[in-house]
């Protein structure tokens, strides 16, 4: 295993929980590229913000990515106990995956600037939504990982969001209002 993959394995643990190894490798695709779009390191991403949309943040990216899907799989897990065969049916794969890159995009629409991360030249024009949807898009993801992407944001408003994208757009909310 090369060491870009190995480190996004290390700060996405959760990306394990993939049956698919063709979303599987295709989710470590994307990630790889946007960490080398801008040479991130480990460290910069360990200590990144997650947000420059709020004062004084405190959760990082890489916390706020993984806490995001985690309360996705728990909320199917819930769903799944209290209706069973009742329950919408959730593809959890195509669920991990499309939590794991809505903000892959980031990585291209931050960079860092005296230690901080800013909006770089590329993120005025180019959301991080857009981004992402590329990638996965070059990377061979199923479009419902790109749906989940692509209506994540206020760039999802008003479209019909797929079961895999209502969760995850709340669980982000949850996670993005309370530091708000």
């Amino acid at each position: 295993m090369d060491s870009d993959n190995q480190m996004v394995l290390e700060l996405l643990p959760e990306i394990a929980k993939i049956k698919d190894q063709s979303v599987k490798d295709g989710m470590i695709a994307c990630w790889k590229e946007a960490i080398n779009f801008r040479g991130w390191t480990k460290d910069l991403l360990s200590g990144m913000l997650f947000t420059l949309l709020a004062d004084n943040v405190e959760i990082t990216f890489i916390s706020h990515v993984r806490a995001v899907c985690l309360m996705c799989l728990a909320c199917d897990d819930v769903l799944d106990k209290m209706h069973g065969k009742n329950k919408t049916k959730v593809n959890r794969d195509h669920l991990i995956a499309g939590a794991m890159l809505a903000d892959v995009g980031k990585l291209m629409e931050y960079e860092i600037v005296d230690g901080k991360p800013i909006k770089s030249d590329y993120g005025k024009h180019i959301r991080h939504p857009f981004s992402g949807v590329a990638l996965a898009y070059k990377h061979g993801l199923p479009s419902e990982v790109m749906h989940m992407i692509a209506t994540h944001s206020k760039e999802g408003t008003g479209e019909k969001r797929l079961p895999e994208s209502i969760i995850f757009h709340h669980a982000d909310f949850i996670d993005f209002e309370l530091v708000k």
